[in-house]
């Protein structure tokens, strides 16, 4: 579904990426782990339309997409939930996520997939009129995923979703990207949180310093001792 080669991304004269490969299946729920600094966040971005790649190819459903202009990649079938949700906090919750559908093809859909949204997320049916500021952290986060779902992508980016969220919080968290990725939805999720997005995860890619350095299924690489020891603070078994 998405072929990503020998990505080269800059911000001026500063390399931000350097070389990046990866691919994302039809359906599958891939992660991509990384310290800070390692270049996730530029990656789901570039990814996403939001920033140019320098030099390399992204293909997306077979269709070269590296040059496409950037408010066309939700028409792609991509949709992003950024870093820091991005919500437009003076506005309702409803009005939120209505903004995810504003194009033709999700807009008929608007009201089923409305409905599916708040079944995913059942706390936010009694805060639809609310105003997205007044809502918790984990509100805002369901809110912006919910927003990027109202436009029926068939990839999700997701950009370190349990940024800032209680424990319990993200444990359902990661239940509801399970479930989105069950009904159907690629989706690349980003995340510093190693354990649980490895645990969500079939395969995974690691970067570090803007480079891809290990790459498999997620199970094996949490056995790597290297991996365990630098991402999780943990001794081989």
């Amino acid at each position: 579904m998405l072929e990503v080669r020998e990505l080269h991304v800059a911000y001026g004269a500063a390399p931000a990426l350097w070389g990046v490969s990866l691919d994302l299946r039809a359906g599958e729920l891939l992660c991509v782990v990384g310290p800070n600094g390692a270049g996730k966040t530029t990656l789901i971005s570039t990814l996403a339309g939001m920033l140019r790649a320098r030099a390399g190819r992204i293909a997306f459903e077979g269709r070269d997409i590296t040059a496409l202009p950037a408010h066309r990649f939700c028409a792609a079938g991509i949709a992003i939930v950024p870093e820091g949700r991005r919500l437009f906090t003076g506005m309702s919750v409803r009005d939120n996520l209505e903004l995810g559908s504003y194009l033709p093809g999700s807009r008929v859909q608007r009201m089923h997939t409305l409905e599916q949204v708040l079944a995913l997320f059942p706390a936010l049916v009694t805060k639809l009129p609310h105003l997205a500021g007044s809502l918790s952290g984990g509100q805002q986060q369901m809110v912006a995923i919910g927003r990027a779902l109202m436009s029926r992508p068939q990839l999700l980016l997701l950009d370190e979703p349990s940024l800032g969220l209680a424990p319990a919080v993200v444990l359902d968290m990661f239940q509801a990207i399970r479930e989105i990725n069950a009904r159907g939805t690629s989706v690349l999720l980003v995340e510093q949180n190693v354990a649980m997005a490895m645990e969500l995860a079939r395969r995974a890619y690691v970067m570090e310093e803007g480079r891809i350095v290990a790459e498999g299924l997620a199970s094996e690489l949490m056995d790597r001792p290297e991996i365990r020891k630098a991402y999780l603070g943990l001794e081989a078994h």
